[in-house]
């Protein structure tokens, strides 16, 4: 018999409930978000339970990924619980409230009821995209608040001085700004030429990172890339969310953890219809989505299928839905290809 424990995770302690094949639970201990106590709970489910151990997880990203790692390095079975399932979980229990051991109680029976939750991977690869590109956008975020301020001070001093705001991601632009606003006194130009000093700093660290990003991703994912309108950024974000396509059982597995896999919504003579998912992993969805409206302006058969869909009846929506339902396919198979290529026939399709 395989015992499941659930992991509420916070910043201080992770709390866990065991619980067995029909959701009894059985024992519940809560430790330091620490690897001794990542150790700690181990042992303790090892003694009580003996060795056949699953572990669910809810996932948080960085509030779980220190306890994924250590469990998975001990050689354990986790599996990754999207919140929205605890969620029903917990509203369907007879135990009404919220605290640490509901919730942890929640995630296990979660990981009874959805038996082909994608198990989580121990891969240094893909985390090294991951942070990279988490990273990057970190720091485009920043970038775009700090031109937007610089904007308001520029139109402050000179209302006719106009500067769109994509130009000031490049260099000479930011040159020409830079010598606009040179000799100009008070307090207002002087902020403007700190701000515009911190975006040209922030804009070398992102384009390093770019480069740094492309070097990796052409390296290891050239099926991925060959993928009309997948460029280096939106490869990288696909590998790092993915983490490890083996860990799907098939590709449709993939497309409903991307949510892009279709929803029923019919009922009775109103059969057949569906709609787009809402829930998944929205950082894959997004970058499906980009691939899929790149290849709708490019010709190809990405846009070739996309008109089929359009030309049949379908709503503009719903071509769309489909066309991501086929990239994510594409997707799953050029991943794999990169990641396991002794597994995969020598022919991909390069689009949906």
């Amino acid at each position: 018999m395989v015992i499941v424990l659930g992991a509420d995770v916070h910043k201080a302690t992770h709390t866990f409930v065991a619980v067995d094949e029909v959701g009894r639970k059985l024992g519940e201990k809560t430790v330091r978000a620490t690897t001794t106590g990542h150790d700690g709970a181990l042992r303790w489910a090892r003694a009580q339970f003996g060795d056949e151990l699953r572990w669910g997880i809810e996932d948080c990203r960085h509030l779980s990924a220190r306890l994924e790692r250590d469990l998975l390095g001990a050689g354990q079975q986790v599996v990754r619980v999207p919140p929205k399932l605890m969620a029903q979980a917990r509203a369907s229990a007879r135990e009404r409230g919220k605290s640490d051991p509901i919730d942890a109680l929640a995630v296990a029976r979660a990981v009874l009821r959805e038996p082909d939750l994608p198990a989580a991977s121990h891969d240094e690869s893909t985390r090294e995209l991951k942070l990279l590109v988490d990273r990057r956008e970190d720091l485009v975020s920043e970038r775009t608040r700090q031109i937007n301020r610089l904007r308001w001070h520029l139109h402050e001093l000179d209302p006719e001085f106009e500067v769109p705001a994509k130009s000031l991601r490049i260099r000479a632009q930011r040159e020409r700004v830079a010598g606009w606003l040179t000799g100009r006194d008070g307090l207002v130009a002087e902020i403007a030429r700190d701000i515009l000093t911190d975006i040209s700093l922030v804009s070398r660290k992102a384009d390093d990172l770019e480069k740094r990003i492309i070097v990796l991703v052409e390296a290891r994912y050239p099926h991925l890339l060959a993928i009309p309108g997948c460029g280096p950024l939106a490869a990288a974000k696909i590998a790092g969310e993915t983490a490890n396509a083996t860990r799907f059982r098939s590709e449709a597995c993939f497309a409903m953890n991307a949510g892009v896999a279709p929803l029923p919504v019919w009922s009775g003579t109103t059969r057949g219809r569906v709609r787009m998912s809402r829930t998944g992993n929205r950082q894959l969805n997004a970058a499906l989505h980009r691939i899929a409206v790149t290849q709708i302006r490019l010709d190809g058969l990405g846009r070739v299928y996309y008109r089929k869909r359009i030309d049949t009846g379908d709503s503009t929506f719903e071509a769309l839905r489909c066309l991501k339902r086929r990239l994510a396919r594409t997707v799953f198979n050029a991943l794999t290809a990169d990641q396991q290529p002794s597994q995969i026939p020598a022919s991909l399709p390069l689009a949906a």
